[in-house]
């Protein structure tokens, strides 16, 4: 499926493993982003709005690398957002059960494969920036994307694709150990 923001109902119908591209406009946002958003409101009309837990370079008014970063340590500032109205975060490595639960209904996880921060940043230009004093990795960097390919990995019905390779693995462990 290819999906364009801002995004809207059509991000329900999509379930964990599938495949899609993006594009349109999304935001960066990590940890520091989150709480100043918290705390001062956010700076971007989140209605449909994607963000991406990202801290890319920047060099010369160009991106450099824009790699995802680890979710899960947004598990606990993320809620504001689905709240506000984001259908989806893009990421790496899944989010907590937490997060699953207030998706549900309301919008996804997108997962990006880590290391390929070069080939992302291929798909991207910069159109704006927020928060700017919070420095280069941390400030909410409003980028344009063109058709970027991602997985579902949490779905609006509760699937996650995390959690489904974490059982499996530790079924196989249990199993190849005689762990009971």
């Amino acid at each position: 499926m290819n999906l364009k923001t801002p995004l809207g109902d059509e991000v329900l119908d999509l379930r964990a493993g599938d495949t899609v591209t993006l594009s349109g406009t999304i935001y960066t946002a990590r940890d520091e982003a989150h709480l100043r958003m918290m705390e001062e409101g956010i700076p971007f009309d989140p209605e449909g709005a994607v963000v991406y837990h990202c801290g890319p370079v920047v060099q010369d008014g160009r991106l450099v690398v824009a790699g995802p970063t680890t979710s899960a340590r947004m598990n606990a500032i993320t809620g504001f957002l689905i709240d506000a109205g984001v259908r989806a975060l893009v990421g790496k490595g899944g989010m907590g059960p937490e997060v699953v639960e207030r998706l549900r209904g309301r919008g996804v996880y997108l997962a990006l494969t880590g290391g390929c921060a070069a080939l992302a940043a291929d798909r991207m230009s910069l159109s704006g920036v927020y928060f700017e004093d919070l420095g280069m990795a941390e400030a909410v960097w409003v980028i344009q994307i063109d058709n970027l390919p991602l997985t579902v990995g949490i779905d609006a019905h509760g699937g996650d694709l995390f959690r489904a390779v974490r059982e499996k693995a530790k079924t196989q462990f249990h199993q190849r150990f005689n762990i009971r």
